[in-house]
């Protein structure tokens, strides 16, 4: 997406959030992750920062991570950005093709982005997951303060012990929810902030790592 202000997109680390709540009985730590390739299909996209065509995801050649990347991610305040552009939000539902035997959880999230604010200004992140027909995660939000012109990254991490995982032997989708504010404060209403977590050359994504873990052989 073109901004009216110049920025330098950046390849380092990034931002985002996760607490869960007790890893279930059955499955065992593993530290071996899936020979076989996993897939993970984006199910439904829904939201004013992925409109579809405009999120993507790609898995880890080893298994251990996955990407997302937005092309239209931007909230703004100034000149020319729309009422409702000051808050940007998406929603993924994504379809996971686990191998047998193994289940999964996020252990970490790293969001990656570029923030314009004016003095005054404030930029928002927020993001929490779950599992279909489970409880959410607690939302973790990450603000950001004017002046500031740069990157924006933070990470959260997850304790092994504290892990909420797929449970064995289901097929449930996995949902992402992520949010951008950007609030005006004290600054001008006639300058321009933003926070964008956007990439059109796929540079810039967010990075989920993936903890694995082995389910119990069916008694026969």
């Amino acid at each position: 997406m073109s901004h009216s202000l110049s920025r330098t997109l950046f390849v380092g680390g990034a931002a985002a959030a996760l607490i869960a709540t007790g890893a279930p009985a059955q499955a065992q730590a593993s530290i071996t992750v899936p020979p076989d390739k996993i897939v993970i299909e984006l199910a439904t996209v829904n939201g004013s920062g992925c409109r579809e065509g405009t999120a993507q995801v790609a898995v880890a050649p080893d298994n251990t991570a996955f990407t997302v990347t937005y092309s239209e991610y931007t909230a703004q305040i100034g000149p020319g950005a729309p009422p409702t552009a000051f808050r940007k939000n998406c929603q993924l539902n994504l379809r996971v093709h686990v191998p047998n035997g193994f289940t999964y959880a996020i252990v970490q999230a790293d969001y990656r982005g570029f923030g314009y604010l004016q003095p005054g200004a404030t930029g928002v992140e927020r993001a929490n997951y779950y599992f279909q027909g489970m409880p959410q995660t607690a939302q973790r939000t990450h603000t950001f303060s004017g002046p500031f012109n740069d990157n924006w990254q933070s990470t959260d991490k997850t304790e092994y012990a504290d892990l909420v995982w797929a449970p064995c032997g289901e097929k449930r989708n996995f949902n992402i929810n992520t949010e951008l504010r950007v609030n005006p404060g004290t600054s001008s209403p006639n300058a321009t902030s933003f926070m964008a977590m956007d990439s059109t050359d796929a540079s810039v994504n967010t990075l989920y790592h993936l903890a694995w873990a082995t389910c119990p052989t069916p008694k026969a």
